[in-house]
C-alpha cells in the first residue's frame, strides 16, 4: 500500500495536475478545495503527509489546515504550498515542515516530497523507540518474565508450563486406553479357548466295539 497524500487548495488546475504526478509516482492522493474541506480529511481519515495552499478562502487558511494536521493523532509531515513569498520564521511558526513554492518542476517536487517523508517517518520512529523505552523502564519486575515467554512463542517452542500439562495429559490418557484395554483382552482370550476334540481313531474303535456288541447280541437271541 503506497503513502498516502492529502492536497489542500483552491485551484482546481492545480490540485488535479499534482494529484495526477503523484499517482503515477505511486502515491494514495485524496484532494480538498478548501481549508474546511481539508479540516474535515484530516479528522476522517490518516495521512502520511499534507500539503496545503496558504491563501483559500481566507489568507489565515492554509495555517487552519497546517494546526488541523498538527492536532492529528497520526502526526503527519506538513508541507506548504504558495506561490508568494514567504519568510522562513513565518512557515516554521505556522508548524509546516516545509515550504513548497509553485510553479515547480516536476521532478524536483517529487524529490522534495520523497526526502520530506523520509526524514519525517525517521524522526517518528525515533520518537516512538524513545517513549518505547521509557514504558519498557516503567515496567514491574516481572516483565522479564513475559518477554521470555514471547520469545519462545516467537520461536515456536512450547514454554515449560504447557509443555508439562501437555505431559500429564498424554500419561491420563495411557493410563485410560490400559485400563480400557483389560477387559477385551480377557474377553478374546475365553473365545480362543480350544474346544476338546476327540482323535479321529478312537471314534473309529468305539465304532467297531459297539458293532461287536451289536453282532453278539443278535447271535444269543436267535440261538
Amino acid at each position: 500500500m503506497g503513502r498516502r497524500i492529502l492536497l489542500v487548495d483552491d485551484e482546481v488546475a492545480v490540485l488535479l495536475t499534482l494529484k495526477a504526478v503523484l499517482e503515477i509516482s505511486g502515491f494514495e492522493v485524496d484532494t480538498a478545495a478548501s481549508a474546511r474541506e481539508g479540516k474535515s480529511r484530516l479528522h476522517t481519515h490518516e495521512y502520511n503527509m499534507v500539503i496545503t495552499d496558504m491563501r483559500m478562502e481566507s489568507d489565515a487558511a492554509g495555517a487552519e489546515v497546517i494546526q488541523a494536521a498538527r492536532a492529528a493523532a497520526y502526526r503527519p509531515a506538513v508541507a506548504l504550498l504558495t506561490a508568494f513569498p514567504v519568510a522562513d520564521e513565518d512557515w516554521q511558526e505556522m508548524g509546516a515542515d516545509k515550504l513548497l513554492v509553485k510553479p515547480v518542476h516536476t521532478r524536483i517536487l517529487l524529490e522534495q516530497i520523497e526526502s520530506l517523508l523520509d526524514s519525517h517517518e525517521a524522526k517518528l520512529a525515533k520518537n516512538g523507540d524513545t517513549a518505547q523505552a521509557k514504558a519498557t523502564a516503567k515496567q514491574p519486575a516481572a516483565a522479564p518474565v513475559k518477554k521470555a515467554a514471547a520469545k519462545s512463542v516467537a520461536s515456536g517452542k512450547k514454554p515449560v508450563a504447557k509443555k508439562l500439562v501437555a505431559k500429564a495429559k498424554k500419561t491420563v490418557a495411557k493410563k485410560q486406553v490400559k485400563k480400557s484395554a483389560k477387559p477385551s483382552v480377557a474377553k478374546k482370550t475365553v473365545a480362543k479357548k480350544p474346544v476338546v476334540k476327540k482323535p479321529a481313531a478312537k471314534k473309529a474303535v468305539a465304532k467297531k466295539v459297539a458293532a461287536k456288541k451289536s453282532a453278539r447280541k443278535k447271535t444269543s437271541s436267535r440261538k
